[in-house]
Formats: structure tokens, C-alpha cells, sequence
């Protein structure tokens, strides 16, 4: 009987397995459906966030732009003024050699002693050669000197009346000057041969 029984369990269960398999089989099925609408979702909603990044990076995009945009217009408009009242500084410190000549002008047509003129007219020279300075202006020193073509400028050539002048400055005609040791304005010289 024991035997009947495990022959009528074996078949029942091979039974059982097949309707077991369709089940799960359907199942399966169902779920592979529903697998398939979720990756359909999925992509539809991997389309949309996708989209969505695009129009959010487009308007950072757009917005760099306008900011770059308003940058390059700002520092434009900074450059121009600089160039423009850059010069303000040095030009309010020149003032007071202008006032100086004018007072020494209004002196001259009256002034008897052209000593006292000539010590006023050199009073007003240093005065501005020492706001130069200040500004960071240096003349070129060209006494003596050795003829050095990145500060000086030769006009002429002479014969040097001693050996040791030769390849040196023998007179200046015009002063140079340097802007905080770069220079310009090179001095014009006579070197000697």
C-alpha cells in the first residue's frame, strides 16, 4: 500500500509540475509584460529627464553667455576710462608748475633784475623735474657716459679729442627720460670717434 501510494504521489506530482510550470510560465509572462511596460516607462521617463537636463544645461549655457557677454562690455567700458582719466593723477600734480609759470610770466613783464627771473624760472624747473620723480620720471644720464644705444640716440659723431672719449657722449642735445626704468624718450647725443 506504502507503494501505492508513492507511485499515485509521483504521478500526481509530475502533474502537479506541469500545472505548476504553466502557472509559473504564465507568470513569467505576466511579469516579463510587465517588465517590458516598466522599461517603456522607463525609457519615456529616461527620455523626459534626459529632455529636461538638456533644457537645464541650454539655460546655464545661455545664461555663461550673457554673463561673459556683460563681463567683455564692463571691462571694455573700465579700459576706456582708464586710457581716458588715466593721466588725471599726474595732471593734478602738474597744476601747481602751471600756477608757478603763470605768477613768474606776470613777474617778468615788471622784474628788473633778470637774475631774480632766471632764479624763479629755475625754482619752478626743479619743482616739476621733482613731481616727475614722484611720478616715477627719471632723465637719462648722459654725462660722461658710454654710448649705450637703449638710452641714447646718436645725432652726430665727432672725433674724440682724447683717447679716452672714444665710444663715449661728448655733448647731449636733448634730454632723455625714463618712466620707471623703461624708456621714453631716448637722449639724443654726440659721441665721440
Amino acid at each position: 500500500m506504502k507503494e501505492d501510494l508513492k507511485d499515485e504521489e509521483l504521478k500526481e506530482t509530475p502533474q502537479n509540475t506541469e500545472a505548476e510550470d504553466i502557472a509559473s510560465n504564465e507568470e513569467q509572462s505576466a511579469e516579463q509584460s510587465a517588465q517590458e511596460e516598466e522599461k517603456e516607462l522607463t525609457v519615456e521617463e529616461q527620455l523626459e529627464a534626459a529632455n529636461a537636463e538638456i533644457a537645464s544645461l541650454k539655460d546655464q549655457l545661455l545664461r555663461k553667455i550673457a554673463e561673459f557677454d556683460n563681463y567683455r562690455k564692463r571691462t571694455i567700458k573700465e579700459k576706456t576710462d582708464l586710457i581716458l582719466n588715466g593721466g588725471e593723477k599726474t595732471i593734478i600734480t602738474i597744476l601747481p608748475v602751471i600756477d608757478d609759470f603763470e605768477r613768474a610770466l606776470k613777474n617778468m613783464k615788471n622784474a628788473d633784475d633778470v637774475n631774480a627771473v632766471l632764479e624763479g624760472v629755475e625754482l619752478i624747473y626743479k619743482k616739476f623735474i621733482d613731481i616727475l620723480g614722484k611720478q616715477g620720471v627719471s632723465i637719462i644720464d648722459t654725462k660722461e657716459a658710454d654710448f649705450d644705444v637703449d638710452l641714447h640716440e646718436a645725432v652726430a659723431q665727432l672725433p674724440a679729442p682724447t683717447p679716452e672719449l672714444k665710444g663715449k657722449v661728448m655733448d647731449c642735445t636733448l634730454t632723455g627720460y625714463k618712466l620707471n626704468e623703461k624708456v621714453i624718450r631716448h637722449a639724443q647725443v654726440v659721441v665721440g670717434v
